[in-house]
């Protein structure tokens, strides 16, 4: 018997492990139209009798300005371009400062992983998941595909998921055409869209705008980003 379930678990990994290797593949060419995070938030609308309609347009890193790409790395992973899907002196600074809330330390790959791949959540194997899914794109997709991915699904509003859809909603005008403030301010809200309105900023997201815009020209503008 135990031979027996040790066969079944064997077999049970290598088809988890081939099929999650083919969908990152696949995800490497085709658009994300839709998350599991997306789904959760829509259940969550219709249990709460709220509007259902998913805000979501995706586009193509070229059609996107560049300095809503700088953006989200200046305010969410400033080493995005060098480190190889983990920061661990950023890992190591959030375990050992003593905070009575704990920062978050995850990159910009990392929350790629857990949007497109998996459910949000606490937990260790979620987080098994995550490290094992954000090693994958970060060998097959690239530094370029794992930031246009997350500028197309990250929540960027209440059920507003991409730069695009949030530089429609909000700003009238399509993400190719975002200005480095507005940019700035759209990356100022990603710790809780929810909470933070890039339409009516409270103080705070307007603080923490011209902090992002100040960092994004001390990282020497787009050229940090251009060779990803």
């Amino acid at each position: 018997m135990l031979r027996r379930l040790s066969f079944i678990a064997l077999r049970i990994f290598i088809l988890f492990f081939g099929i999650s290797i083919v969908w990152v593949i696949i995800l490497k060419f085709l658009p994300v139209w839709i998350t599991p995070y997306m789904i959760s938030c829509k259940i969550s609308a219709m249990k709460a009798d709220e509007d259902t309609e998913i805000h979501h347009d995706w586009e193509p890193y070229e059609n996107i300005s560049k300095e809503a790409a700088l953006a989200v790395v200046a305010s969410e992973d400033q080493n995005f371009p060098n480190h190889s899907g983990f920061d661990f002196d950023q890992i190591y600074d959030a375990m050992t400062e003593d905070r009575k809330r704990a920062r978050g330390a995850s990159t910009i790959s990392q929350q790629v992983a857990k949007n497109v791949f998996l459910w949000h959540g606490r937990s260790f194997i979620r987080k098994g998941l995550e490290a094992y899914f954000t090693v994958l794109i970060e060998i097959v997709w690239g530094k370029e595909r794992i930031l246009e991915v997350y500028l197309n699904v990250a929540e960027m509003g209440k059920m507003t998921f991409g730069v695009e859809a949030a530089s429609l909603r909000y700003y009238n005008k399509s993400a190719k055409r975002l200005t480095r403030a507005e940019a700035a301010r759209i990356a100022a809200v990603l710790p809780n869209p929810i909470r933070f309105s890039i339409k009516n900023p409270s103080a705070y997201v307007v603080k923490r705008s011209g902090q992002i815009s100040r960092q994004m020209r001390a990282l020497g503008g787009q050229r940090y980003i251009a060779d990803l």
